[in-house]
């Protein structure tokens, strides 16, 4: 009988454990299954509270696919981002289907203030260090219908070598890109979302057979959008049209197109993409014309 009692107890233990561990990741994703919240404005001339309700993000992440989002994420919050971008799909089973080929990106991000949000990440594609800031200017809201941040990055290529860029003299500069976006997003509905992202990207160093004039200031316009299936999927789609590609440019305007999916404290976005870099001026730059499956893992702490 005491056996008896010591495994009931047992079970229950385990059962309270487990409950309290979902608990705690539902409550890291309860912003994110909310619809609105409501914030003080300020006072009026009456001295009466005035309200404003805000719509909280049009995105669930950080990333709509590759293009960022206007979601930040709240004063405290450390995010740890791994994103896998395979080979490309036409190989067939040679690769097996990509998955020979493996370009990775792990990445940190945190909010020091609210609506500020600072990062640094390290790709394996050109051995890419890439530091980051986002901050938002204005909410969507009531009285206001866009959600506006700005972002900003530069990234390090540390796989430069003379070998590759024999006709070219190479400075330390050379290893620099950049890249600077306004992100606009509004929320339609509970279940749509769209954005537009104007953006500029400096490239220091080109390679001319590739990129067939050199094009270093490029600019380019970002589309992207949310479509919520359920409380925890979603379909994402985005592109973005590079003004100053040239025509005898290898490269094409990236195009990405993908699912969201939530579990406790963690989002999987499955997704299919023609740009082996998720740096922006790496996708914004110089995406290719296969198609690749990829994913992001988001984790917030």
């Amino acid at each position: 009988m005491h056996t008896k009692k010591l495994i009931v107890l047992s079970f229950c233990i385990l059962f309270l454990h487990s409950h309290s561990i979902f608990a705690q990741d539902d409550n890291l994703l309860k912003e994110l299954d909310d619809y609105s919240t409501k914030e003080n404005k300020g006072k009026s001339k009456q001295d009466n509270t005035a309200q404003n309700t805000f719509q909280l993000p049009a995105f669930k992440t950080l990333k709509i696919g590759n293009l960022q989002s206007t979601k930040i994420g709240d004063k405290g919050e450390l995010y740890l981002i791994v994103s896998h971008r395979f080979g490309p799909l036409k190989d067939g089973f040679d690769t097996f289907l990509g998955l020979d080929q493996a370009n990775t990106k792990i990445e940190l991000l945190y909010s020091f203030w609210e609506g500020t949000q600072f990062s640094l990440s390290r790709e394996s594609f050109e051995k890419t260090v890439a530091f980051a800031v986002k901050s938002r200017f204005t909410k969507q809201s009531d009285t206001f219908p866009l959600n506006l941040v700005g972002y900003a990055t530069a990234n390090i290529n540390t796989e430069i070598s003379n070998s590759r860029f024999t006709n070219y003299t190479l400075q330390s500069g050379d290893r620099m890109s950049y890249a600077v976006q306004l992100l606009a997003s509004h929320r339609f509905s509970e279940r749509f979302s769209f954005e537009l992202a104007p953006t500029y990207v400096r490239e220091n160093l080109q390679i001319l057979e590739e990129t067939g004039t050199a094009n270093h200031n490029q600019f380019a316009m970002g589309f992207g959008g949310r479509l919520k299936l359920s409380k925890r999927v979603s379909l994402n789609a985005e592109y973005v049209h590079n003004f100053n590609r040239d025509e005898n440019s290898i490269f094409y305007n990236p195009y990405t197109f993908g699912v969201d999916i939530e579990t406790g404290g963690h989002v999987f976005q499955l997704l299919f993409t023609n740009a082996q870099s998720s740096n922006e001026p790496g996708y914004i730059s110089n995406a290719g014309g296969d198609i690749a499956f990829g994913f992001n893992i988001v984790r917030v702490f």
